[in-house]
């Protein structure tokens, strides 16, 4: 605090004293403002954290799951597919639902709600029981993810807030990338059940920093009936129906079911409807304008893309393991954990780089590393596994530590404190449902790409072909040479050996080619993340 400069030295002594006393009560008060302020990011990092990793845990046993509660394979995919419908449901309305319960109640209720939902999932014993509980879990579980965001857009200062970023990251790029290795782990040694009772433990940390930490302030119920209700309904409904289309089209064949179809009309009108309520509403539930500003508006594309291949490379990774390498959820988990505990490493030092460099180069080294592990796997081959995937796994973990901060402070930047609702909201939405989009795109290209490839190898491997004789016949000797002793059944055993042989390539070559299309994705975010202005101010960007 400056003095007041005047011609009586009185008047400056005593501005001088009080400007003395103003620092000496900040000083006394930094301390306790501090510690509560770190607790609550830290609280809140480590809810999202667990909601984040709860898709992924469970997906790497679904199919133990499956088998425990009587679920057929087809069915079974609702396990996952009721969390991910509440979670992005809940999270475009959780900034709304904070103000209105306010934050330290809703984020406190909601976290106490995952805990124990989480254990319920433990003991359902059907599928319809265990499809309830994990909405129930999603819908508590989403909420702790934008408020996580909110809380350290507008509680940490500026200088502070590329460290918190930093600490969200671990929720958005590490958790979907260890979850696989914990649930692998877990189920493996243990049991399924345990991929639920591991939040006990974090969780009871994260209860007790928020409770500690959270200012209590009143409740505003009277925002209940002020509240954007046309525009609540509509998103909620065409957001669930478009995530129901993405995860079961493929399975349903897309267009040629008419559940599909009646999903998307569903889907189009309510999210049209939504949209133009949002920018006619007096008070809409999300300030849509802001996807307007250039730095949030490309951050956004950016952010969505981001979910595609993040989401997309967790997703198709083990299904090429368990497809074409036969590995189980553990053997998967080891190979995905060098995507995932490098960044422990690399993500604390973010913050240091935004400082020496530009925040923009930052995100764009990190795409482009992100893109190169995915290209690094289009040439694979049926011998690829374990050993050939760390380095793409590698360059993988540095691109996706690399991005991730750097480029919410500078979508975030300059967005007002009555805005960080909806930017939150709108910001973690985004990269959800880009991983859902690229889950649903992937499994579709990648089926259509086998097919394709599939038919190509089998025109060439013919009768005709010399080549193809011969590998015949080779085989039909090695199986008379062990065990088979009927020329016919041993030619039988040769011609399917064959067809095995040309499935599993024509698989091998989809794969490649969707590790290309990742790449190619990552690139359009790289593309998106140049056109970024860079802020007055970058310091993690989010509230003024």
């Amino acid at each position: 605090m400056a003095a007041l400069v005047t011609d009586a030295a009185p008047a400056q002594s005593a501005a001088s004293a009080f400007a003395e006393r103003s620092e000496a009560n900040v000083e006394q008060t930094r301390a306790p403002s501090s510690l509560k302020m770190w607790s609550a990011v830290i609280g809140a990092t480590l809810g999202a954290f667990m909601a984040v990793l709860n898709i992924q845990i469970v997906n790497a046993s679904l199919a133990d799951i499956q088998g425990a509660i009587g679920a057929g394979t087809d069915d079974g995919g609702w396990i996952s597919t009721s969390y991910l419908i509440a979670e992005i449901v809940v999270i475009p309305l959780s900034g709304w639902l904070a103000q209105v319960f306010s934050l330290r109640r809703y984020l406190l209720v909601n976290a106490v709600l995952f805990l124990v939902f989480s254990v319920a999932c433990a003991f359902a014993t059907n599928l319809s029981q265990m499809i309830v509980l994990r909405a129930v879990q999603g819908f508590s579980g989403g909420v702790l993810i934008p408020m996580a965001f909110t809380i350290i857009i507008t509680l940490l200062p500026k200088a502070k807030q590329p460290v918190g970023l930093a600490l969200f990251a671990l929720s958005a790029t590490f958790a979907p990338a260890i979850g696989p290795t914990i649930g692998g782990y877990l189920t493996e040694t243990y049991s399924w059940k345990y991929i639920f009772y591991v939040n006990l433990v974090p969780g009871a940390l994260m209860v007790a920093l928020l409770w500690f930490s959270l200012d209590r302030t009143p409740m505003k119920l009277s925002l209940l009936r002020q509240g954007d209700w046309a525009g609540i309904v509509t998103m909620a409904v065409g957001l669930a129906a478009l995530q129901t289309a993405l995860e079961e089209g493929n399975k349903d064949d897309w267009f040629g079911s008419p559940f599909i179809v009646r999903l998307s009309v569903v889907a189009a009108v309510s999210l049209t409807l939504f949209v133009w309520i949002e920018l006619t509403a007096t008070r809409p539930l999300l300030n849509l304008r802001l996807l307007g500003r250039r730095n949030f508006g490309f951050g956004i594309l950016a952010n969505f893309l981001l979910g595609v291949a993040l989401y997309g490379s967790v997703f198709i990774l083990p299904v090429y393991l368990s497809r074409i390498q036969g590995y189980n959820a553990e053997q998967i988990g080891f190979v995905l954990a060098w995507t995932g505990f490098p960044q422990l490493l690399l993500i604390p030092l973010v913050p240091r780089l935004m400082r020496r460099f530009d925040a923009r180069w930052v995100i764009g080294t990190g795409f482009a590393l992100f893109s190169a592990s995915n290209f690094m796997n289009i040439y694979m081959t049926a011998d690829t596994a374990a050993d050939q995937l760390f380095w793409p796994n590698v360059v993988r973990a540095l691109g996706q530590a690399l991005v991730f901060a750097p480029l919410s402070a500078v979508a975030t930047a300059g967005i007002e404190k009555e805005n960080a609702g909806s930017a939150s909201a709108l910001f973690n939405m985004m990269r959800n449902l880009g991983g859902a989009t690229g889950i649903a795109t992937l499994q579709t290209f990648l089926s259509k790409r086998e097919q394709f490839h599939s038919n190509i190898l089998t025109h060439h491997v013919s009768l005709f072909e010399e080549a193809t004789r011969a590998r015949l016949m080779d085989l039909t000797r090695y199986f008379l040479d062990h065990g088979v002793s009927d020329p016919a059944v041993a030619g039988h055993k040769a011609a399917i050996a064959v067809a095995l042989r040309v499935r599993q390539q024509a698989n091998v070559m989809a794969f490649g080619d969707t590790f290309f299309l990742l790449g190619a994705a990552l690139v359009l975010a790289l593309l998106a993340s140049l056109l970024l202005r860079k802020p007055n101010h970058l310091d993690a960007g989010g509230a003024h």
